[in-house]
């Protein structure tokens, strides 16, 4: 027996009604090159019903892919709305990628129609020209002077037209957007996400034991909006009215700081290398007064203990390590120890907050062990992520990817081993993983541990090939400044050995001004792998 309720479909524009609704008097604030700039919800969706109407009058139609390339600001808030909004597909291009990269992201999407930013133009008037499938660029004034000959200036597209009245009701299953992976091997993939799945995606992060977006918070989302839907969070303020707080282009620690300031956010979020140079200038700040934020969402890699550890204790503001990958929209486990676990103690509970938490509701997850076998969740038992779920790809955009997807069920690649509790912790991803001897070592617990060290700022680790092993550990250390040619190889190894089994002691630490980064700032392990392919590991 079927049940008797509405099927309304779940769709973007059910989100951008609510918002000029209920939501009319809330605000976004974006920092500009004039300084800040503050539009209400009200104002952003009658200005996105105007993009609605400019986008149909430049031809484009319900299925065609609309890029941007862009930072995070207004405008590109509003192409999140349009876009979806008349049944185009919305395509956030890597404004970090390289040029090759992005040339045959462009290509393999057909995006018909760019807004790029205008200071940006340099690096994208290098792509246009290797790419034949664009047919109008939309240039966003966020830059002084006028949009490049052969453009269209957004502001002027937006002043000249009517805002469209009715939007096309556009079923649920309907493509809203589509993001690349960031193509560590082979070319990018493109995750191909539905009306649904973000409609779905974004009630999630409103759950008390996810992240708890509500109607009182302002929301500071530095994770780029090109990067997995900004995490979700654009779309989950917008339902909630819970304001947004965007940096634009300024993205040094100093800007930043400067709009934590001025505009008070009560949550914010990005990667871990955002919050460690943070770290110094936010506990300066604190000694002017108590600071607005009541968490900070981190995420895109393991988040070092040390530093969660520092945030808690020096800045007074808790790092909630969030995980997930453009596949699961992206969140999929999020770490808020709850109540029912709290009597584990202070040390246990410290220990709850490094792991990677439990998948939030919506989410489903198992691990598989090499052996083909589900793996127990006992907490030492280690297996392959694996999750199914409403916002989990099925597959890759034009892509045959069978052996990533099994059973209906995506496997992420992430090495993980969870707790009778529901607690995960990831040890590595599986390419990342050091084979010494037949016996696995987490590259992400070595790293964690070294950073605790005071005098380090970075670490990475990754095997190298070593005759008799097969592979074995080789530490990548960026010391702190005050450190920097004082930090010592033994002073390192001395550090790791009360901590870490002897056969896990890397064979060698070698000492980098920097550790290269991909285009979303994780650690680019490929780069360093590459370079450091015949170190020559000292005799033991």
């Amino acid at each position: 027996m079927r049940g008797l309720m509405q099927t309304l479909p779940l769709n973007i524009a059910w989100i951008l009604r609510r918002a000029e609704r209920l939501q009319a008097k809330k605000t976004v604030a974006t920092r500009t090159h004039e300084g800040t700039a503050v539009a209400t919800y009200g104002q952003v969706c009658e200005r996105t019903r105007k993009l609605v109407t400019a986008l149909r009058e430049i031809g484009v139609r319900p299925g065609d892919r609309v890029a941007t390339f862009s930072w995070n600001h207004q405008q590109h808030l509003e192409c999140y709305l349009g876009v979806p909004c008349m049944g185009a597909v919305l395509h956030t291009l890597n404004i970090r990628l390289f040029e090759k990269d992005l040339v045959f992201i462009v290509e393999h999407a057909e995006d018909k129609v760019v807004v790029v930013d205008k200071s940006l133009w340099p690096v994208w008037e290098k792509v246009a020209a290797r790419v034949r499938c664009v047919q109008a660029t939309i240039v966003v004034p966020d830059a002084p002077g006028p949009a490049p000959p052969g453009t269209l200036d957004y502001e002027e597209l937006i002043a000249a037209r009517s805002p469209v009245r009715e939007l096309p009701e556009v079923d649920e299953n309907e493509a809203a957007a589509l993001c690349y992976t960031s193509g560590t091997t082979g070319n990018p993939k493109g995750v191909l996400y539905s009306h649904r799945s973000n409609y779905l995606h974004s009630l999630a992060l409103t759950m008390a034991d996810a992240i708890g977006i509500s109607e009182s918070d302002r929301v500071l989302p530095i994770v780029p909006l090109f990067h997995a839907n900004a995490w979700g969070l654009p779309y989950a303020c917008l339902l909630t009215g819970a304001e947004l707080v965007f940096p634009g282009r300024h993205m040094s620690p100093q800007s930043l700081l400067e709009c934590l300031r001025e505009r008070r956010p009560s949550l914010a979020a990005g990667v871990p290398s955002v919050w460690t140079s943070l770290l110094e200038p936010l506990k300066q700040e604190k000694e002017r007064g108590p600071l607005s934020l009541r968490a900070i969402l981190c995420g895109g890699s393991a988040v070092p203990p040390a530093l969660q550890k520092a945030y808690e204790s020096e800045v007074g503001v808790p790092i909630v390590q969030a995980w997930g990958m453009t596949e699961t929209s992206p969140l999929a486990s999020l770490c808020c120890p709850l109540a029912a676990h709290r009597e584990r103690g202070p040390e246990a509970l410290d220990a709850l907050r490094t792991s990677q938490g439990r998948v939030v509701p919506g989410v489903e997850i198992r691990l598989v062990g090499d052996d083909g076998k589900e793996a127990a969740w006992d907490g030492r038992s280690q297996g392959e992520i694996q999750v199914r779920g409403p916002w989990i790809a099925s597959s890759y955009y034009k892509e045959d990817a069978r052996e990533k997807f099994q059973d209906g069920w995506l496997r992420t690649g992430d090495v993980a081993s969870i707790d009778g509790d529901g607690y995960m912790r990831i040890a590595d991803r599986t390419k990342d993983l050091v084979k010494s001897g037949g016996e696995w070592i987490s590259s992400v617990a070595l790293e964690g541990l070294i950073m605790s060290h005071p005098s380090v700022a970075e670490a990475a680790v990754i095997g190298v090939p070593h005759p008799k092993w097969d592979e074995r550990p080789l530490a990548c250390v960026v010391p702190r400044p005050d450190a920097r040619g004082r930090l010592t190889r033994e002073e390192i190894l001395d550090f790791l050995r009360p901590k870490v089994a002897k056969w896990w002691l890397p064979d060698d630490v070698v000492f980098l001004d920097e550790v290269p980064k991909t285009s979303v700032g994780k650690f680019d392990k490929k780069v360093l792998r590459e370079r450091f392919k015949n170190h020559a590991l000292p005799e033991k």
